[in-house]
Formats: C-alpha cells, sequence, structure tokens
C-alpha cells in the first residue's frame, strides 16, 4: 500500500480524484472501524465515513500538516459520529472488537478493576453510562485523546473533560463492582 506523502495532499487540494480515491482507499477500513466503535449500525457507519472524508477534502486547505493526515482524519470521523448519534439521540455501539488500552495507574488513582472483569462487561458498562459521561470515556480510554483533545472534539473545557472522565470512571466502577459481587440490597 502506498502511503499518503504530502504531494498526494496537494493533489487532492487541487481536486485530482485519482489522489483523493488513493487518501480514500488507505484510510477507508481504518476510519470505518472508528465510526463503527460509535454509532450502531453498520451502514450508519459507512455513512459517517463517507460525511468525513468529504468534509476532509473539502476542508483540506485547513489541514497545516501539524499532525498527520491520519489523526487530522479521525478526529473528522470521530466529530462525524457523534453529531450522528447526537442527531439521532442513539446509543453508542457495543465495542465489538475494540481493546481498550492499558493505562500505566498507581494505586491512588483508583482507576482499578478486577482481572476477572471482562472485556464484554466493561463494553457493556460503558454503553450504559449517562451520554455526557460515555463520550468522554470512550474517547479516552478508547481512542486515546487527551483532556485537550477531547475539550477540542466535544466543544467542552478541560476541566469539564477531566471531570466527566473522572465521574465516568467512578460510575463505571461501581457499574463493573455490582457485574463481579452481585447487586447491592
Amino acid at each position: 500500500m502506498k502511503v499518503v506523502t504530502l504531494d498526494n495532499i496537494q493533489l487532492c487540494k487541487q481536486n485530482n480524484r485519482k489522489a483523493q480515491m488513493q487518501v480514500y482507499k488507505q484510510y477507508c477500513d481504518a476510519m470505518y472501524q472508528v465510526a463503527l466503535r460509535f454509532v450502531n449500525h453498520t451502514a450508519e457507519a459507512e455513512d459517517v465515513v463517507q460525511d468525513a472524508f468529504i468534509k476532509a477534502f473539502t476542508k483540506l486547505h485547513q489541514f497545516k500538516g501539524e499532525v498527520t493526515f491520519g489523526a487530522w482524519l479521525k478526529r473528522i470521523v470521530i466529530n462525524k459520529s457523534i453529531d450522528h448519534l447526537k442527531s439521532k439521540k442513539q446509543r453508542l455501539v457495543e465495542l465489538d472488537q475494540v481493546h481498550l488500552k492499558v493505562i500505566d495507574t498507581d494505586t491512588s488513582d483508583k482507576w482499578l478493576v478486577q482481572d476477572s472483569t471482562t472485556l464484554d462487561q466493561i463494553k457493556e458498562a460503558i454503553t450504559s453510562l449517562p451520554e455526557k459521561y460515555k463520550y468522554v470515556v470512550m474517547l479516552y480510554l478508547i481512542e486515546g485523546y487527551d483532556h485537550q483533545e477531547i475539550s477540542e472534539i466535544l466543544n467542552i473545557t478541560q476541566v469539564a473533560s477531566r471531570t466527566q472522565l473522572s465521574r465516568g470512571k467512578t460510575k463505571l466502577q461501581d457499574l463493573l463492582k455490582h457485574t463481579n459481587y452481585g447487586q447491592r440490597y
């Protein structure tokens, strides 16, 4: 597979369809997986990806090369996915085939789950979080964004991002605790 170069990006800026198709083919599958983690239906994920590529090609003049093209495009896909979810008020997709990144943490962070907790239990718990926590938790734990990036994507402050992540983690741990030990009476 040929790597997207700045020359390809320049050709795309000039509406070169061949260069655009090459960029599309290179990034389509990865961006589809990102969209699928956020939306509830494969056809809707395809629509989100198409909309994201259209926006990317029309806004390509805004790409300054400060980050990789893939990272820039991924942010567009995530924004389009969130916009789609907000417009349809749908639940976030069950996170099929997603591997949560392992975050090094000290014990004072209190972000620990039982070793016996399964990925399916974590996915189910994330989907049951309130929407304001769910997006931040997904962007931080699954997509690997930091608070500055999350604040830009969700149009919230970094303080709000940290607060919502902290509260989301607490709720997530509580949900997972009930999964492992049964319901409280």
